[in-house]
């Protein structure tokens, strides 16, 4: 079964325009795979002085993400970008879910992106 990993921007992104991000890929018939760091990212907005919308989709996408049942991979200690750059230099068949435009130029992996604000796409 083919692998996606899911970074905070991308998740947040889909909880704030209520895109149904599980569902969406698990129809596509993938695996999530979601980094410890980021889980640890999300809590660290969820609590933060952000703006109040992102502060409650965070807040929800820890609620939906605890409700399922995601393989969680541990990145290591440093910049959450670099390490996730790092394994997916490794791990070529993983697709890549983030709206970082520097990560996502800086893997060869295949993207995941969100087109028209309510769809997911792979590239």
């Amino acid at each position: 079964m083919k692998k996606v990993i899911l970074d905070t921007s991308f998740i947040i992104s889909c909880v704030k325009n209520k895109i149904d991000f599980v569902e969406k890929i698990m129809l596509m018939g993938l695996k999530i795979l979601i980094p410890i760091q980021v889980l640890e990212e999300l809590q660290k907005v969820s609590v933060s002085d952000k703006k109040y919308y992102v502060k409650d989709s965070s807040k929800l996408a820890l609620k939906i993400i605890s409700k399922n049942k995601f393989e969680n991979i541990d990145l290591g200690k440093g910049h959450v970008d670099k390490k996730l750059r790092n394994y997916l230099e490794k791990e070529k068949n993983i697709i890549l879910a983030s709206l970082d435009n520097e990560l996502k130029k800086s893997v060869k992996n295949k993207k995941m992106i969100i087109r028209g604000k309510k769809e997911l796409e792979i590239r």
